[in-house]
């Protein structure tokens, strides 16, 4: 692979740089997954690293899970995190790339663009042999200046809009089965089936078994394989936001620059009856 800073490293370039980057912990994980993402960041983690709640630098007065956080508390507790102003990030998780790019994707939405995903994740890292340390960091919590990206998000009416008049092509993260409507949401009480119009990609499909990324020709080889046009502007969606980050890491390696993220995902678009579905 290729390293970019901005999109995707790999664990040799992050080794070489370990104390001269920002790393974070992005581990998250769903209750049937029966993993505790804080506690095995505390057992062991990347040297330096500092463990980001998915699930508390959020928007906590929104009833979806995880929404994008408010600027000024997404800045406090990033700097908390002793991220500042024209540092290089580096995000990683615990199963390889799943909830890292959701991150990614929060930094890129508050403007802050030098920001990586570890390709591999901890499960590479590991691997590899790496350092994994259970020391807490001690880190200071410098100046951090967000420059809010609202384009990079979308509400439901935008992607109502999308669905109806083909302004951008809209692709779903989730399984083939939940896209179908053949399986049942995890969440409690939402509609099974899919946003009209829109097109399966799983986010399975952009990684290889070891959960590092396809490289670019067989990106675009996955997303023209499920209908997706490439040359128009694209919006990605899941169940709740987290692995629609995925498609939109996928598409930035591809140098696809025009795309947004329905931060509501199928946890608002499945709860609400005022919006048509499709099964199939």
């Amino acid at each position: 692979m290729t390293d970019d800073p901005e999109t995707l490293v790999s664990t040799a370039w992050l080794a070489a740089r370990l104390g001269e980057v920002r790393v974070l912990d992005a581990s998250w994980y769903l209750p049937a997954q029966k993993r505790d993402a804080k506690a095995e960041y505390v057992a062991g983690h990347v040297p330096g690293a500092q463990f980001f709640d998915i699930d508390e630098i959020t928007d906590q007065t929104n009833p979806l899970p995880h929404m994008a956080a408010p600027v000024e508390k997404f800045a406090a507790r990033v700097r908390a995190l002793g991220v500042g102003d024209g540092q290089q990030v580096v995000v990683y998780d615990g199963a390889g790339i799943f909830s890292a790019a959701r991150v990614w994707w929060n930094f890129r939405h508050m403007g802050l663009t030098r920001v990586a995903v570890l390709d591999g994740g901890m499960p590479k890292w590991q691997a590899e042999g790496r350092a994994v340390t259970d020391a807490p960091p001690d880190l200071r919590a410098p100046h951090l200046t967000p420059r809010p990206q609202p384009q990079l998000v979308k509400s439901a009416m935008q992607v109502l809009e999308a669905s109806q008049t083909g302004t951008a092509v809209i692709i779903d993260a989730r399984s083939s089965a939940r896209f179908k409507g053949d399986a049942p949401e995890p969440r409690v009480g939402l509609r099974s089936g899919h946003i009209p119009a829109s097109l399966s990609v799983p986010f399975s499909a952009v990684l290889n078994p070891d959960g590092t990324m396809l490289e670019a020709r067989e990106l675009r080889d996955v997303f023209e394989a499920a209908g997706v046009d490439l040359s128009r502007p694209a919006v990605t969606t899941c169940g709740s936001g987290v692995t629609a980050a995925v498609l939109s890491l996928a598409l930035e390696r591809l140098g696809h620059r025009d795309h947004a993220l329905y931060d509501g995902s199928w946890s608002d678009w499945g709860g609400r009856e005022d919006l048509p579905i499709e099964k199939g």
